[in-house]
């Protein structure tokens, strides 16, 4: 009756659970569903959307394409002069962007926006502009460089520095993907994960994001309305995590077998997902699931232990090895009940990330 006392047995699962729940709570885990944690284990794809999640969400420069005989800080410094005093997205990215890259920025004088087309004003004593590709149309010039070609191609907005009527230089501004991204991309694909993109931007976008961070498959051009209905597709060969931040991604997240947050999105998707991520970083998503796997493995130890402690233990306090002159007392039998206690619990506090 000693032997078969199951406290290993019943404790071999909740032990791990409460471990592994607050391991995932020190790292910035949040876990709302306990089945879709233990099914993460299984994954084999995972599909993010785009803006918020892979990247920030806010225009920033990409390239800078020198046209002349013009070093690209200089460029920088210019245009983010140019365009300190506007309120125009593209004009708060090239400013952000020489900042971020410590770019002294000069004064402007008689600084003047040119309705849709662009802004203007002296800076060091010359005469420059950052204007819109149609701005230049008007004046009847053409700019046939190939890798002004090339980033207009990938999707980015391009505009251009000119000097006294002459283009100087281009700077094309896309959507900034997140430092974060690609290694949480590499992260996932060596432990054996398909990673996919969804985004309802053109094809044009998706194919240059993807490429930047080594994505294996995208689907651009997706309406908030069609998320959910890709997300089926891809579950017909993968089981699937979605990630996602925005109101438009609920139904996506709501759908794979796992929906993962981004936990700087909005209510309506930190509601709908099984686990958020708090610390807002794409590289938790490998954490989470190393974290299932593991967990999953030391609930198999433990039980394996509990089941065969008790396989061994029982049959050896009934006597079967009486005629061997073996003889479990009551009292041994009471302590190799609690150190199988003991061991489930030590196995259990060894679980790490």
């Amino acid at each position: 009756m000693v032997i078969t006392c199951p406290h290993a047995l019943g404790l071999a699962i909740p032990l791990v659970v409460a471990v592994s729940t607050s391991l995932a709570a020190k790292y910035g885990l949040l876990i709302r569903d306990r089945q879709a944690f233990e099914m993460a284990k299984d994954l084999q794809a995972v599909v993010f959307d785009k803006t918020g999640t892979l990247t920030k969400g806010e225009f920033g420069v990409t390239d800078v394409i020198p046209l002349v005989n013009t070093e690209e800080n200089k460029v920088m410094a210019i245009a983010a002069s140019l365009e300190v005093n506007s309120e125009h997205p593209i004009a708060e990215g090239i400013v952000n962007s020489a900042k971020k890259i410590g770019v002294e920025i000069p004064k402007v004088e008689n600084f003047k926006a040119i309705p849709g087309k662009g802004v203007e004003g002296i800076v060091n004593n010359k005469k420059y502009k950052v204007v819109s590709p149609g701005y230049l149309k008007e004046l009847g010039i053409e700019v046939n460089y190939e890798k002004v070609e090339k980033v207009k191609q990938q999707g980015k907005t391009v505009v251009f520095l000119i000097a006294e009527n002459k283009p100087i230089a281009a700077i094309a501004l896309a959507d900034i993907v997140k430092e974060e991204s690609k290694e949480a991309i590499k992260k996932l694909r060596e432990i054996g994960l398909k990673c996919m993109m969804l985004t309802g931007d053109n094809k044009f976008v998706a194919k240059w994001v993807a490429e930047e961070i080594g994505l294996d498959e995208y689907f651009a051009e997706v309406l908030p309305h069609e998320k959910a209905d890709k997300i089926k597709e891809v579950q017909k060969k993968y089981i699937v995590a979605m990630v996602g931040d925005g109101v438009n991604d609920a139904p996506a997240l709501a759908q794979a077998d796992v929906g993962i947050a981004i936990g700087a999105g909005t209510d309506v998707a930190v509601e709908t997902a099984d686990i958020i991520l708090v610390r807002n970083d794409p590289r938790d998503i490998a954490d989470v699931i190393k974290l299932s796997r593991k967990t999953y493995s030391k609930m198999f130890q433990n039980l394996l232990w509990a089941t065969g402690y008790n396989s061994f233990a029982i049959p050896l306090a009934a006597g079967v090895l009486y005629g061997y002159g073996i003889i479990l007392s009551p009292a041994f039998g009471a302590v190799l009940m609690s150190l199988s206690t003991v061991i489930v619990a030590m196995n259990a506090k060894l679980l790490k990330m």
